[in-house]
């Protein structure tokens, strides 16, 4: 009688923990499709909330502007801070996973000082060589600039990767991908010296970080790039889980470690790479948001994290992107400052916490 009543306590609860879970989701898509229409209806030019939603529908509204304001301009960008939230809170959750380091992160450790290396070789040494290349090749570059930054990303990971077989402590590591951003940095300083004051001036403004320079032709790139990375991550889920308890334990499940850390890398790269090609290196959402995902979830499953990551970060950089523009009247904040104002806390009450426990994840 004993068992049954346990039996049926723990169903309760599972129960009660699935009902949670459903609601919190439901919470955070309703809270996604508002900041969503509210980052296509605030800006220079205010438009009414109802009208936004008419024009997403094919429907007549009152001023034949704001059509034209939303679906040229504010609907790639809401678009692309959609996909850039998601895609680099689903690369910090990778790599914090793959090296056991709640700290871990695109920017971090020097992943996105990567990408923006291979963006700088592919923009700053074409202006030298032809100005107008990158103009000539049209959408090729565009492509062009996601192989290059994720070839870069890919670069300083997989050296991470290797360093992290060696170094088992953490603030170590954390030290490493440091060094290797700064000498990342040392090149792209080296690139600068020898490049127009054009390139200098327009390098400079895209590592600042922005979601409005990416275009409708940019976003025919983006968006498959982008779906497929996620999609990939969300099949490892399971390979992540287990990576969670240690590659040994991973092993006696069968798992293939150096196969998953490949599929790990490519995922991770491609999505900290090919948003940092076009909205340049975006600092700490990649590592604010699994943290965040799995206080609110109170869980390390990545079946539930993935998802929750994807919605989470797709909400913050929306509201990272209203905040850039509304802060001050007639002046766009750099994204980057924005979203160091949102992640700081979070890695701060990271950092604190970790006094209190000794293992990962929490």
């Amino acid at each position: 009688m004993l068992i049954k009543n346990t039996k049926f306590k723990i169903t309760l609860i599972s129960q009660k923990a699935l009902t949670l879970k459903i609601i919190l989701f439901s919470i955070l898509l309703i809270s996604l499709i508002f900041a969503f229409l509210l980052d296509l209806a605030l800006g220079s030019v205010d438009i009414p909330i109802n009208e936004v939603v008419k024009v997403l529908l094919g429907q007549e509204i009152e001023k034949a502007t704001w059509a034209n304001i939303i679906l040229k301009f504010r609907l790639p960008k809401a678009l692309t801070a959609t996909l850039s939230g998601a895609a680099l809170g689903v690369s910090g959750l990778q790599m914090q996973t793959l090296f056991r380091n709640p700290l871990a992160g695109p920017f971090v450790l020097g992943i996105s000082s990567g990408a923006s290396l291979g963006v700088a070789l592919v923009l700053l040494t074409a202006s030298a060589t032809t100005p107008t290349l990158l103009a000539d090749l049209g959408i090729i570059s565009d492509f062009g600039l996601v192989i290059a930054a994720s070839l870069g990303a890919a670069s300083v990971l997989g050296m991470m990767l290797v360093v992290s077989r060696r170094v088992q402590d953490t603030m170590t590591l954390l030290i490493l991908g440091l060094l290797f951003g700064y000498a990342t940095s040392a090149i792209v300083s080296i690139l600068l010296q020898f490049s127009s004051k054009e390139r200098i001036q327009s390098y400079i403004m895209w590592t600042f970080g922005s979601f409005a320079g990416v275009t409708w032709r940019q976003l025919i790139v983006l968006i498959p790039v982008i779906v497929l990375s996620l999609f990939l991550a969300v099949l490892q889920s399971k390979s992540l889980n287990a990576l969670l308890l240690g590659e040994s334990y991973a092993r006696s499940l069968g798992l293939t470690v150096q196969k998953t850390r490949f599929s790990i890398i490519t995922s991770a790269s491609i999505l900290a790479g090919g948003i940092t090609a076009f909205c340049g290196p975006i600092a700490f959402l990649g590592v604010a948001i699994p943290h965040l995902c799995r206080s609110l979830f109170n869980t390390s499953d990545h079946r539930i994290l993935i998802p929750s990551v994807i919605i989470m970060g797709a909400i913050l950089a929306l509201f990272a992107d209203l905040f850039s523009q509304l802060w001050v009247s007639q002046i766009v904040l750099p994204l980057n400052a924005v979203t160091a104002l949102i992640g700081t806390p979070v890695v701060t009450w990271v950092i604190l916490r970790r006094n209190s426990q000794k293992s990962f994840p929490s």
